[in-house]
This record gives C-alpha cells, structure tokens and sequence, in this order.
C-alpha cells in the first residue's frame, strides 16, 4: 500500500469506517486533557493542527478510501491469460473468447471434448470449464505447450480404451446422472438444467449449444450457460 494511504502509525486509511473513528484514532489523551471535548480534539486533527497530516478534511478521507477500494478491485481482477493473443486453432479461440466471462462469474461453460490423451487412448467428458480456470495453470494451454482435455475430476469422464467411467459434480454443477433424459447439469447458481442432447432445439434455459470445429479435436461441443441469480 502507498504511504499516501496509511494514517499515522501504520494504519489503512481503509481500516477506518467513518471520518470520525479517523480523527479520533490521532486524538491523544494530553489532548483531551487541554480541550476536555473529543469533536473540538477531533476538528484540530482536522485542521491540521494536531496529528501527522497537515489537514484533512472529510472529502479528502472519502475520495482516499474510495481510491483504495478501487485499487483492491484492479489487483483481484484475475489476469485473462488469453488476453491480446491470435489463435488459429478454432478449440483456443473458443475457450479464449469465453475465459474473461467463465473467470468473473458472468457465465458457467461446459466443454464436452472428445479426443486422445498423451497415451494415445480416445478419453471423452464434460468439463467445468470456469472450475478448471480457477484451480489449474492455463499457461501451458494458453501457450500451445499442453491440451486441454477431460480428467477424472471433471464432471463426467470416459476412457475408451480403459472403460473407465466417472461423474463428479464441480462448485458450479451438480451432475444429475440417473434421468431419464441422459446425463443432466443442474447450475447451483440459479437452479437451472442443462440437458446436452444434441437432438433438442435448446440445452436450457439461458443456455446455448456451440459445436467447435476444432481441426485439432476429435469433437468438441461447447454448452454456454449465462448465470441469473435465484431471486
């Protein structure tokens, strides 16, 4: 933090709720000996006469916080790591274009990818495309160094050649797996059901239904959910 917001002794400004608990955090008690009234101690803190700052006033206070809040929300900003870059590969494009909205909670993809792993084996799965953002390094994907595939922690999984079959539901699904129409997604965020059968005219409410053709990809299907709060 810059000194310009620190108070004296090393304290945020930002630590202080009101203008008051600021001026009275640099009232001594000799002060209140000499002047007996904490607002009349409070207003020559403010005038500059007391304490480490050469006047303050109330606005300066209001504007310095503000400034600060704005600056928590520049540095908690996640860094789009896509951001600036050209792809020819239709599967980057596709994940580039919606990283910034899977990253800020705007929306919740999900990646159906059909291909083969470093093994050389046909794994396929459903992905949580904005849970996969927040706990793995996209770099390597992003620079073209590692694929992006399914793993067993996503929220379906099939192995091909293993046969082997898992379903895990994310922070931003539960995985309904026991319907009668297939493998269903249900968003935790406002209740709403994302049906991936390619034979229905619409995943979903608020959803939508993207096939990538991605020369690199045995298939790739891209369901974009747009998130609405329950009210």
């Amino acid at each position: 933090m810059d000194e310009d917001f620190l108070a004296p002794g090393g304290k945020c400004i930002a630590d202080f709720t009101t203008y008051e608990d600021f001026l009275s955090s640099q009232v001594t008690k000799l002060d209140l000996d000499y002047v007996e009234d904490i607002n009349i101690a409070r207003k020559l803190v403010e005038l500059g006469y007391r304490g480490a700052r050469e006047g303050f006033s109330e606005e300066e206070f209001n504007a310095m916080k503000a400034a600060i809040e704005v600056r928590k929300a520049i540095f908690n900003v996640k860094t789009l790591l896509s951001a600036g870059r050209e792809y020819e590969s239709s599967m980057l494009r596709a994940m580039q274009m919606r990283e910034e909205g899977n990253r800020t909670g705007k929306s919740a993809s999900i990646f159906f990818i059909r291909d083969r792993n470093e093994k050389g084996q046909e794994v396929s799965g459903y992905i949580d495309y904005s849970q996969r953002l927040a706990t793995e390094d996209f770099r390597p994907i992003f620079n073209m160094e590692k694929r992006f595939l399914p793993q067993k922690t996503d929220l379906s999984f099939f192995n091909w050649d293993t046969m082997n079959v898992g379903s895990k539901s994310s922070p931003n699904y539960e995985v309904i797996a026991k319907s009668p129409s297939g493998m269903l997604f249900r968003n935790k965020r406002d209740g709403k059901i994302i049906n991936p059968d390619p034979s229905l005219h619409s995943p979903g409410d608020n959803s939508s239904r993207t096939i990538v053709r991605a020369e690199d990809y045995i298939s790739v299907v891209v369901f974009d959910h747009y998130n609405r709060r329950k009210l």
